[in-house]
């Protein structure tokens, strides 16, 4: 089975609001709510991935020392092994806004469960709720 590494990343906001994105249409598992970050590529360190999503899509600058690992997610979809470590992001530089045409949300931990999420993202939402 093919192991696929991505980046995730919970960015709080100074309320302690998370924020999601959702998979836009003609993507797989369109629709659905996810932590900002991709898909490491070859040579990529994971903070590096993020610094690079992170301003693709959503324009703003983070710093990796303000990048702080949290917990991982370890999911097999029927055609892959999904590995992705999830960092919190406090600080950043720019105004945060979508430029990839997704839907952004900024969330209460404790609503995170409102929103239908891949089966990997999931079970990061109570590792989120027990550090706010």
């Amino acid at each position: 089975m093919n192991l696929v590494l991505v980046a995730a990343c919970a960015l709080l906001d100074p309320d302690g609001r998370v924020l999601i994105a959702q998979r836009p249409l003609g993507k797989p598992m369109a629709g659905l709510w996810e932590f900002p970050g991709g898909k490491v590529e070859q040579g990529e360190a994971p903070e590096q991935t993020l610094i690079r999503e992170l301003k693709e899509e959503l324009g703003i600058v983070v710093n990796v020392a303000c990048l702080a690992p949290l917990t991982f997610a370890s999911h097999s979809y029927p055609d892959f092994h999904l590995l992705m470590p999830l960092y919190v992001c406090r600080r950043w530089e720019g105004i945060v806004r979508a430029l990839e045409a997704q839907q952004l949300a900024w969330v209460r931990p404790n609503r995170l469960r409102d929103y239908p999420m891949p089966p990997a993202d999931e079970p990061l939402v109570s590792h989120l709720m027990s550090l706010l």
